[in-house]
């Protein structure tokens, strides 16, 4: 049986990441939760959803781990799911690093140093590379809406990310405290018009994300993607050359082309950093 990632590929890079958007949405309140105690409910949700958007988007640097996987609905129906692992690196206003392994063992990165976009892929050692001067929002905002390249959780990089959410959420509710992680997370659930979100924020005066579970429920096969955030530092130790990329020995440079959307591609493949 052939199986299909259902991804859009990317022409030069070979579909060198798989993009998934936060964006946002899920859960109603209890079924035996009161009108007036949901409407409370929503309320502090929705705060503790502002609170770890803003807190993400003020701060001047931070880099974080990022283990996800994300369903691949095949032509039978049957659901399989893929992986990826993601280390990012943000310095605002213009610095980037991203760096991807995914489940079939081929990786890359790529950088952004206020003057150029480069794009690597390990397994070919071939590399793009862009000249594009900028603040790190507008070159996702490019790489996503002119390059149509995909871009992980594109939104949570963005200095606008609290209203980008603030727009999408319709619904927000408190699941429950959650004790299951290295801190005390607050269970959430949102709601938007295609998307469900679920995300556990970590309680106290850093509320980072600690996991997130996405159901796109108007695509078919309603697939979801996960992602689990780990190793937050907004202090971390930046080197000098984090952000500059030196060919290996025998790197090919390539030119940087559009990615070519694939038949019946899913929401989820969308960057999403409109």
């Amino acid at each position: 049986m052939r199986i299909f990632r259902a991804r859009r590929l990317v022409r030069s890079l070979g579909g060198l990441v798989v993009a998934m958007v936060l964006a946002v949405s899920p859960v109603l309140a209890a079924d035996n939760a009161t009108s007036e105690s949901a409407a409370v409910q929503d309320s502090e949700a929705r705060g503790r959803l502002m609170e770890m958007a803003g807190y993400i988007a003020t701060a001047p640097s931070f880099s974080v781990t990022i283990r996800s996987g994300y369903d691949a609905i095949q032509q039978d129906g049957q659901r399989i799911e893929f992986g990826e692992k993601r280390r990012v690196t943000l310095l605002r206003p213009d610095r980037l690093r991203i760096e991807v392994q995914r489940s079939d063992g081929d990786s890359g990165m790529f950088l952004y140093d206020g003057k150029a976009l480069t794009a690597f892929k390990a397994e070919e050692n071939i590399f793009a590379r862009m000249e594009k001067n900028g603040t790190v929002d507008e070159m996702i905002v490019y790489m996503v809406r002119d390059l149509r390249m995909t871009l992980p959780l594109a939104r949570m990089f963005l200095s606008r990310f609290p209203q980008s959410l603030e727009e999408m959420v319709t619904s927000a509710s408190l699941v429950e405290e959650d004790f299951l992680f290295d801190v005390p997370t607050d269970h959430l659930a949102a709601r938007s018009e295609g998307v469900d979100l679920q995300v556990w924020v970590a309680q106290g005066d850093r509320p980072l994300p600690r996991r997130a579970v996405i159901t796109y429920k108007t695509a078919p096969g309603v697939p979801q993607f996960w992602a689990e955030f780990t190793d937050w530092d907004l202090s971390p130790k930046i080197a000098d050359d984090t952000f500059s990329f030196t060919p290996p020995a025998g790197a090919e440079q390539i030119p940087l082309l559009a990615p070519v959307r694939q038949k019946g591609a899913l929401p989820m493949q969308e960057g999403g950093a409109q």
